[in-house]
């Protein structure tokens, strides 16, 4: 049996194989998710992993469904796995959002699902970084949740050498957008400008040139409002607010990034690694009509929120070689040599771990000699062995002194040289 494509296997380290994941390292990128999050007084929440296909289309429009995993459940349902974490998170604001005050601010580690094509940094799920702030319309707003992902990708090791936010407004192009269209458009219209505009950089030069051209415009102006770069008041506060706190480095304004889903209506941004060596890092900017969609107009809140996948950061981090080396974290292994005192080594193994040590121990009788060699091999700090009912001997690995203690005494002892 061999896993679905596009899915991924993760194993402790050392991963067997190159094709696999590692488990440590994904373990890692939460910790240091959640950490930054909580130190911006950011609260976990989740949702579940299948929804209805009803909240994916009415945000997105029912072609959707052809990215997603969908189908109808056993209670004639349509559904689908979910393929991003925000209108979850809308629907959950628009059912309570009385019950919170505002600003809310929330993230979420979810894994996500989408079936579409695999390519390089792109598979058919992927855990996500989700950070969202609810009811808060100030650019202050915008320039905390940018300065929340500047330093969430700095919890790695990285640097303004390894990566850059790049900051555009949705109403800048809107304007520019207005301004210029030559006949009369509809919505839809709009919203084809917009998609080529998101795919210039990927898209050759004649053909963006000819979808323009249908729609009223020419590529040069494009690119002449591109290369502008003119601050609009909201990006030239969230900038000052930004180099406040010292994190201007990060940041550039670049109108190239305008941000392909329809439901994005101000600030968008975007981080990229400086060596355009993968795709977009994470991505996000103000969805301020999408409550109010969702909650069929019961409920109007103003939002913004971004997204970071694990699998370009993972690879990113590879590169730049920022993973720590994941070794196991076993602190003690007893060494049961007299099965005469195994009931009495359980004891002391369980009060150790309660003690709050990672422990192992021979779960079958043993010769010393494959004790202490298991004991190398999880490179150990300490074995520990019964003496006797009274008496232990601790052997510090690193400096291969060995004492002997209480046995009510272990935990004290390791305590204090472990602090």
């Amino acid at each position: 049996m061999e896993r679905l494509p596009g899915f991924r296997d993760f194993y402790p380290e050392p991963i067997p194989h190159t094709d696999v994941w590692s488990a440590d390292a994904r373990q890692f990128i939460f910790e240091k998710w959640r950490t930054v999050a909580r130190r911006y007084n950011f609260r976990e929440y989740d949702g579940p992993p299948l929804e209805s296909l009803e909240l994916f289309t009415t945000k997105s429009g029912e072609e959707i469904a052809g990215q997603l995993y969908n189908f109808t459940d056993k209670g004639d349902r349509a559904v689908a796995l979910r393929p991003e974490m925000t209108p979850t998170l809308a629907r959950m604001i628009a059912a309570h959002e009385r019950n919170y005050k505002k600003p809310i601010k929330w993230f979420a580690i979810p894994q996500l699902f989408r079936y579409e094509r695999q390519q390089k940094g792109r598979l058919r799920e992927h855990f996500q970084f989700n950070a969202d702030l609810i009811g808060e319309t100030s650019p202050a707003a915008d320039a905390e949740l940018i300065a929340l992902l500047i330093d969430a990708l700095r919890a790695f090791g990285l640097t303004e050498k390894d990566f850059v936010i790049r900051l555009s407004s949705r109403n800048a192009w809107q304007e520019f957008y207005e301004s210029r269209k030559q006949k009369a458009e509809s919505g839809n219209d709009a919203y084809a400008f917009y998609q080529v505009i998101d795919k210039l950089e990927r898209t050759p030069p004649e053909e963006s040139e000819k979808k323009l051209a249908a729609l009223g415009f020419s590529l040069a102006e494009v690119n002449q409002f591109i290369e502008s770069g003119k601050q609009t008041a909201e990006l030239e506060s969230i900038l000052q607010n930004l180099a406040a706190r010292g994190l201007k480095d990060f940041v550039k304004v670049d109108y190239k990034v305008i941000r392909g889903l329809a439901y994005y209506t101000g600030v968008v941004f975007e981080a990229f690694d400086v060596q355009s060596e993968f795709r977009a890092i994470a991505g996000g900017g103000r969805y301020d009509n999408l409550v109010k969609l969702l909650s069929g107009g019961k409920v109007d809140l103003p939002a913004l929120g971004f997204g970071m996948g694990d699998v370009v950061l993972l690879e990113l981090l590879k590169t730049r070689g920022r993973l720590p080396k994941f070794d196991t974290t076993t602190d003690i292994f007893v060494l049961i040599e007299d099965e005469s005192l195994r009931a009495q080594s359980l004891k002391l193994i369980h009060d150790l771990r309660a003690g709050g040590f990672a422990v192992e121990y021979p779960l079958t009788p043993a010769k010393p000699d494959k004790q202490f060699k298991r004991a190398q091999e999880l490179k150990v700090a300490y074995t520990v062995r019964l003496e006797n009912s009274d008496y232990v001997r601790i052997r510090d690995f690193k400096t291969r002194k060995e004492i002997v203690a209480g046995a009510n005494d272990v935990a004290n002892h390791l305590d204090s040289n472990r602090q």
